[in-house]
């Protein structure tokens, strides 16, 4: 077997080991300590808690809503780079000649571009899939925003109600933090197409700055504990 076709093998189980090992790593430490997950969900609770104390929630179904337009404006984008993704399959020989055209490209046979091509069309379902979940999820959490009860009904269960609904609501963030996350992926494994040794590089990149994102940014330090907040 070629070197080249050995270090491209490498290269994508190093990708593998890479996103897997991260995504596990990132609902364990999630888990242990302070992260921008975690801050959240404790907002997302106060948000639900005062959800119930308003009288006209107008505002709540707005955040609702724009959360969920975001969501599906990154699903409609992933279907438009499908099909982008798809139509270079039917010229691989001419986007093969383009990439060689460039000094520092790493020569590839015709199989191999396939791999690749399609390697990131499975990364990019993925997301897909991802994105129509979360649009799913902040369905319900509207429907749960339309059926909490109103401020005055002093009922017993409100409090395990805001709890539950900030749970879907971190359900959706969580899911689509995943599909954002094979996006950053995605982009690492576009280096693959010049070079096996840079993919394994960028891989390692998009690891290291969704590492700091997640875990050490100053958006978390500003964030903060919203335990601090609860009287």
């Amino acid at each position: 077997m070629p070197a080249t076709v050995l270090l491209d093998l490498f290269a994508i189980g190093w990708f593998l080991c890479g996103w897997l090992g991260y995504a596990w790593f990132a609902d364990r430490r999630a888990a242990d300590g302070l992260t921008l997950m975690n801050a959240m969900h404790g907002y997302r609770v106060m948000w639900m808690r005062r959800l119930l104390q308003r009288e006209v929630r107008v505002v709540d179904a707005t955040i609702a809503g724009n959360l969920n337009r975001a969501v599906i404006f990154l699903a409609s984008t992933t279907i438009l780079i499908l099909a982008g993704l798809i139509a270079v399959l039917g010229s691989v020989e001419r986007a093969i000649e383009v990439v060689g055209a460039l000094r520092f490209a790493v020569a590839s046979t015709p199989e191999i571009w396939e791999l690749k091509l399609f390697s990131l069309i499975l990364l990019f379902v993925y997301a897909f899939f991802k994105f129509t979940w979360a649009v799913r999820h902040f369905n319900y959490l509207s429907v749960l925003i339309g059926a909490a009860p109103e401020a005055d009904s002093q009922v017993t269960w409100s409090a395990d109600y805001a709890a539950r609904a900030a749970r879907v609501s971190s359900h959706a963030a969580n899911t689509f933090n995943r599909g954002l996350r094979a996006y950053y992926f995605g982009l690492a494994m576009l280096a693959w197409f010049l070079h096996p040794l840079l993919f394994i590089l960028a891989t390692a990149l998009v690891i290291g700055v969704l590492y700091r994102r997640e875990f050490h940014s100053r958006m978390l330090r500003e964030l903060g504990n919203p335990a601090e907040f609860v009287e």
